[in-house]
């Protein structure tokens, strides 16, 4: 029998790359649903313009690098990357915000380093960073949830706001901080985590619409775990590690301090422990390092959150993750069979 090398990702069962990444994006489908329902038409047009921009500008430097297009392009690695765009961005967001993130992850992060199996952090979650620290204003004004809006956004506006833009007053009017940001902001000016809860935007106590995406991309997470597309250890780690950092500081404090519910089922929580961390090109590799790199995402997680300046954190939580990554393997290499240790 020959042996082959081959660079990551590495898979228990035999898939072809592009057979994972299909089915990935299938087990996204129910959050992506959930979340335009919620948020309206803008959220399945940037992911076309990323969709676009992505599989484009991938072609283009594959001809540069002269390697083969048409058969890298079905791997379905650029579409995924792109569909993890289009869902973090703001849905309302001006076009250029997406172009600039997908070609970003695409060109800078993916390929400078080599293509896919070669990088090092997660091309989404990288250009994610690069728009919020760069457009902070336009990253982080999230179109009003349906249920606020006396009456939801069209179709056809929502194209008009993304391609041409509003005056100020409409965009005021149809976009708003998201809850973990209004909460983050209220405890700031000296409001208690109770009285910050008590406004709309929290009327089911998670934000609205929050919940149900979060639960949408938990069933499709469980899916994937079901179909071992991924291993369960990083997104348990993740969300057991950060329900015991939410559940002591609530213990402590509850005024200062979001529940442990709060943290689980708000802002990209789901979809970040099971369709972004566990990215096998990025993450730690060995299972006792999967379960410190998962653990180490929900500490960073909860740390940013509550004392840093970026209220979701989990972009930020995973590039760090990404960089201690090889770090972790080293020293969670499993014992190879046959060893005994030195006594």
């Amino acid at each position: 029998m020959a042996f082959k090398i081959a660079s990551s990702p590495h898979l228990s069962r035999h898939f072809k790359t592009s057979t994972l990444m299909q089915r990935v994006l299938l087990c996204a489908l129910p959050g992506v649903a959930v979340q335009c329902y919620f948020f309206g038409w803008g959220t399945i047009i940037q992911i076309l313009i990323a969709i676009s921009v992505a599989l484009a500008s991938e072609a283009a430097v594959l001809r540069l690098r002269k390697r083969p297009v048409i058969a890298t392009l079905k791997d379905n690695s650029a579409l995924l990357t792109a569909l993890f765009i289009g869902i973090a961005i703001p849905s309302l967001a001006p076009w250029w915000l997406t172009v600039l993130g997908t070609l970003f992850a695409i060109v800078i992060v993916k390929h400078l380093y080599g293509g896919l199996g070669h990088n090092i952090f997660n091309p989404a979650m990288a250009a994610y960073v690069m728009l919020l620290i760069s457009f902070p204003v336009q990253m982080t004004s999230w179109a009003t949830p349906s249920a606020l809006l006396s009456q939801p956004v069209e179709f056809l506006s929502s194209l008009q706001m993304i391609f041409i833009g509003a005056s100020s007053a409409i965009v005021d009017s149809m976009t708003m901080a998201t809850p973990l940001d209004t909460l983050k902001t209220d405890l700031a000016m000296g409001l208690t985590s109770h009285e910050s809860l008590a406004k709309p935007v929290f009327s089911d106590g998670f934000g609205v619409g929050w919940f149900w995406i979060n639960l949408a991309y938990l069933a499709g997470g469980l899916v994937m775990i079901k179909l071992k597309l991924i291993r369960w250890h990083i997104s348990t780690a993740i969300l057991a590690s950060l329900f015991v950092c939410a559940s002591v500081g609530f213990l402590l404090n509850p005024d200062t301090h979001a529940g442990p519910l709060m943290h689980l089922f708000s802002g990209a929580t789901m979809l970040a422990a099971f369709f972004i961390a566990t990215d096998p090109v990025t993450a730690a590799t060995s299972v006792r390092g999967r379960l410190v790199f998962g653990a180490l995402i929900g500490v960073l997680v909860y740390v940013i959150r509550t004392y840093g300046g970026y209220p979701d954190a989990y972009a930020f939580a995973i590039l760090l993750a990404n960089l201690c990554a090889p770090f972790i393997d080293h020293y969670m290499k499993p014992r190879a069979y046959g060893h005994r240790s030195r006594g």
